[in-house]
């Protein structure tokens, strides 16, 4: 008699009881909002459209909210943690699938060292106003990846609850002074209309202007990759989803409009473009005092840091996904036998940072001009290239499978979000040497980088092609989700 056959161990799973508002904490903190605050609207209102750059967040809001239509559409439909990966494969098949999945990986990656360049100056910059030696930034940003190594590798909830507390804080920051402005009727001018102007809105650089708004929501797509630590994913993602976005345009919004109404319309521009760096800083000494300066340079600090925690758990879950998915060694699907965390992801990918961080010290770039400049500026366009990849997918999943006919929710959404983010590719390819504030042959290396790091997952996507234990193909065409041992995504 024949032995039988053993059934194939199931794949591994992370665990997790996160709801909505651990999950909106941890894709918030990714944008990183006060550090959106202080680097991003300055460069907005001084080099894009000025005083109507609040409006520029409401519309990329939108153009993100059609693409999360189709996005959460499709979500119950492919029942596993990945994201980008997981959409992309199932409806434009799996070579471009694990091509997105190694583009992804290098996006959050190179997000992930911007933040970290900018944390060590900013570390730095904090200890010697207080009377503190100068340090190296690499020194402290290497402190950082090692206690952002410690939480990435402990059950995703502690990371949960720190990204809780370090977001609070950070928001409270920031809508105290946007009361204060709004209780004081705005500066010397009252309050800025300039965002109700659509003259206004579309005048000076607004291909820039949108550029610039649209890096700072990256990180909201994110839901996705917790699905397997969520609570109750079918209901869970998809409100998480709409709640960050929300929630993120309109702190945006609100806040610019009252940045501008502190200083007034032309001031506002002048003071931004005069001095970008510090635009913040004298807005809040100005309206807050010297207090409000301290405490808003401390929690610049813990909103980076926030940011790079976010962002490592992203891409950790990215290293668990190609592990099970059998592109990178399967020690990478290990699953933390008491934490239920992707422990060996993590350490890949805290090694993978370390490494980055000591290659940049070893060349001399500097930590804000170059190391986050050219990366934060990688990864808005690796995003944005991601994004369109996901929509045309979702456009192609419900046409081949028919498992959801609701027009809007299906059709319309996906395509008029599938415009939005063409017309924001576009434009950031266009200005995408500003972008880096490099030159136009850098802007070309990079994205060449970015093309062969996509090409490289194709390639391994069709040399190394799963096989079920039966020889049959285990990619899914028929709109029906599958797995197999060698898949978790």
């Amino acid at each position: 008699m024949a032995a039988p056959v053993e059934s194939p161990a199931p794949p591994a799973r992370l665990s997790g009881t996160l709801g909505v508002g651990s999950i909106v904490f941890m894709v918030i903190a990714a944008a990183a909002p006060l550090t959106v605050i202080a680097g991003t609207i300055p460069l907005g209102v001084g080099a894009g459209n000025g005083a109507a750059f609040p409006m520029t967040f409401v519309l990329c809001a939108v153009v993100l909210l059609l693409f999360a239509v189709g996005f959460c559409a499709m979500s119950p439909h492919v029942p596993d943690a990945g994201a980008f990966f997981t959409y992309i494969r199932h409806g434009l098949g799996r070579p471009l699938g694990l091509g997105a999945a190694f583009l992804a990986l290098a996006t959050y990656t190179a997000v992930q060292a911007a933040v970290y360049g900018y944390i060590g100056a900013a570390i730095n910059e904090l200890v010697t106003s207080f009377g503190g030696p100068s340090v190296p930034w690499w020194a402290w940003t290497l402190l950082v990846v090692a206690v952002v190594g410690v939480l990435g590798y402990r059950h995703i909830e502690l990371s949960s609850r720190v990204l809780g507390v370090l977001l609070i804080a950070e928001i409270a920051i920031v809508l105290v002074l946007d009361v204060v402005v709004v209780a004081r009727g705005g500066g010397a001018e009252g309050f800025s209309t300039a965002l109700l102007d659509p003259a206004q809105v579309v005048s000076g650089e607004v291909g820039i202007a949108i550029m610039f708004a649209i890096a700072s929501f990256i990180g909201f797509e994110a839901t996705a990759v917790f699905r397997d630590e969520a609570r109750d994913p079918q209901r869970t993602i998809p409100r998480a989803t709409y709640l960050a976005l929300v929630v993120v345009g309109v702190f945006y919004a609100l806040s610019t409009w009252a940045i501008v109404s502190a200083w007034g319309d032309e001031a506002a521009v002048a003071e931004a473009g005069a001095d970008p760096a510090t635009f913040l800083l004298r807005t809040f000494e100005n309206w807050l005092g010297p207090v409000g300066l301290h405490l808003v340079t401390v929690l610049l600090v813990t909103s980076l840091f926030a940011a790079i925690l976010s962002f490592h758990n992203v891409a950790a879950r990215y290293w668990f996904a190609l592990g099970g998915h059998g592109a990178f060694p399967g020690a990478c699907a290990r699953t933390h036998d008491r934490h239920g965390s992707p422990h060996v992801a993590s350490l890949a990918q805290t090694v993978l940072a370390a490494l980055l961080v000591v290659v940049f010290a070893i060349a001399g770039l500097d930590p804000v001009a170059q190391v986050f400049a050219w990366m934060a500026g990688t990864a808005t366009l690796g995003v944005l290239v991601l994004m369109v990849l996901t929509c045309v997918a979702v456009l192609a999943f419900f046409a081949r499978s028919g498992v959801d006919r609701r027009v809007w929710h299906t059709r319309v959404a996906p395509a008029l979000g599938l415009v939005g983010l063409l017309v924001c590719l576009a434009l950031t390819i266009n200005n995408f040497a500003t972008l880096i504030g490099g030159s136009t042959g850098l802007a070309v290396a990079i994205g060449a980088v970015l093309v062969v790091v996509f090409l490289a997952g194709v390639v391994v996507a069709l040399v190394r092609r799963p096989t079920t234990a039966d020889g049959t193909d285990p990619d899914n065409t028929d709109g029906v989700a599958r797995r197999t041992p060698r898949e978790n995504v």
